[in-house]
């Protein structure tokens, strides 16, 4: 027999969450103030032309059983527009914004876990071709930053399609929805839900921007500056920045939870985030945003994670780590959580393993240390792995402390994926190179030159470039929140 002490309070919950359904379906379905309500939200939002989606695109999951579910992947763009009023938040000139923030959420087929993956906007990728405003697509650009994607073709409006086409492309992952939002509509969502829990960790007065520290609760134009500004934390760093929008998404989650899922919540949030969202054809309506936010109801704050990619400077760009990130790519494309459990309900599309290009691309390799023979023995171990031209140059006059591959801009794929095998190595584009040149230094160890790229394990058996980027959305608020 159930203990008697829980069962009215069971109860009662029971009650409050079939009156907060039926209340919700009354109200959209009631022809007075629902009906206003619905067409007010179906009026403010916006979509973006589909068109503009590749035609060649990762294939769809499939389910391995009857009745299955899907996973789903929203990319979420916020985007730095001063149009339309935004200047007002954030300053500066009107024109095309960038994605200075880019998420991809990955909804795991269970419905009862997520992984948030964080994408720096300095990140180096190749930008597929993209539609521009006119209908003319542009051809492929390597070596760009990510957050560059949005703004090709010039709109206003930006270029969501072209950013889903690169994470396509980056990721081979099929992304089901992409969600823009502004500086307005931030801002407008973070009244709604009456502000939001943070933590500041230092007092913040440059750039306008004025924060005290601690914990404290925030909304509206001091939100968005928290999660905006760059200078006066840490080092500065985007990478930084990114770590105080994970904390404060976590809290945001929190908060709607803690809220319920009732109209006194979701109405005003609806309201607030509709005025400001660009959303493909696939979120068009409020029905379609309603029911995709009910899927996500069940998923507990700690089964939310948050990771960046593995990432690595490269000059004042940010550099994917290989092969940790392949295998990042990997784990959502099986739609396993990031210590390799499976949900069990669909297949890996594609290929569990990432196919390696440019095996024929000419590789010439310096021995800058001080170690015999490294150069010929990384040759032979290259040319076990597949790579069939590859030659061994002349000895540097000095010695390096780190491997350097330099390569063409036009080969950047190819350095990349060279890389796999040279963990520790710094990418650097020559234009004056016509192969890929591989300036071995002390860096490598004298007994395993280079091997077979396999992530590098952490005391988890999580990849260390994804163990150490991440966090739960139920961490404390004030854990590891500043960089440099």
């Amino acid at each position: 027999m159930s203990d008697p002490k829980i069962r009215p309070a069971s109860r009662r919950k029971r009650l409050a969450k079939f009156a907060g359904a039926t209340a919700a379906v009354l109200v959209l379905a009631t022809a007075g103030t629902g009906a206003w309500y619905y067409h007010r939200l179906d009026g403010q939002i916006t979509t973006f032309d589909a068109g503009g989606i590749a035609t060649s695109r990762p294939p769809a999951p499939t389910p391995t059983k009857v009745g299955g579910g899907l996973p789903v992947n929203v990319l979420l763009l916020g985007s730095d527009t001063r149009n339309d009023g935004n200047d007002n938040l954030g300053g500066g000139d009107a024109g095309v914004g960038h994605s200075d923030t880019a998420i991809l959420l990955h909804v795991y087929s269970d419905r009862r876990h997520a992984v948030a993956v964080s994408i720096p906007r300095d990140t180096l990728v190749t930008i597929p071709p993209c539609k521009q405003a006119d209908g003319k697509w542009t051809t492929a650009r390597t070596n760009q930053m990510f957050n560059s994607a949005f703004t090709i073709g010039g709109s206003d409006q930006g270029n969501p399609a072209c950013s889903q086409n690169t994470v396509e492309a980056l990721t081979g992952l099929r992304i089901d929805h992409t969600i823009v939002v502004d500086f307005k509509g931030f801002a407008a969502m973070t009244e709604a839900v009456k502000g939001v829990d943070v933590c500041v960790p230092n007092a913040v007065d440059s750039y306008g921007i004025h924060l005290e520290k601690g914990r404290q609760t925030l909304s509206g134009q001091l939100a968005l500056d928290y999660v905006r500004a760059r200078h006066g934390f840490g080092d500065g760093s985007d990478i930084g920045r990114i770590k105080r929008q994970q904390a404060f998404l976590s809290s945001l989650i929190k908060k709607v939870q803690d809220q319920g899922f009732n109209l006194t919540t979701l109405l005003p949030l609806a309201d607030a985030a509709s005025k400001s969202l660009t959303v493909d054809p696939g979120l068009g309506t409020p029905m379609k945003l309603v029911d995709f936010a009910q899927s996500l109801q069940d998923i507990k704050l700690a089964d939310i994670e948050f990771v960046t990619v593995p990432w690595r400077y490269q000059g004042d760009r940010v550099a994917l780590v290989h092969p940790d990130v392949d295998q990042l790519w990997n784990l959502l494309r099986q739609d396993r959580t990031l210590d390799g459990q499976s949900t069990g309900l669909v297949t890996a599309a594609p290929s569990e393993t990432p196919s390696i290009p440019a095996v024929t691309t000419p590789v010439v390799l310096l021995n800058a240390t001080r170690t015999a023979d490294l150069a010929a023995k990384t040759a032979e171990t290259l040319r076990a792995q597949g790579y069939t031209d590859v030659t061994v140059g002349p000895t540097p006059t000095s010695t390096r402390k780190t491997t350097v591959i330099g390569y063409p801009p036009a080969q950047l794929d190819a350095a990349e994926a060279l890389a796999r095998y040279f963990p520790t190595a710094d990418l650097q584009p020559d234009r004056t190179a016509t192969g890929l040149t591989v300036t071995l230094g002390r860096d490598l160890s004298p007994t395993t030159p280079a091997g077979t790229p396999t992530p590098t394990p952490s005391g988890t058996g999580v990849p260390t470039g994804i163990a150490d980027n991440t966090r739960t959305a139920d961490a404390d608020l004030c854990s590891n929140l500043t960089f440099g």
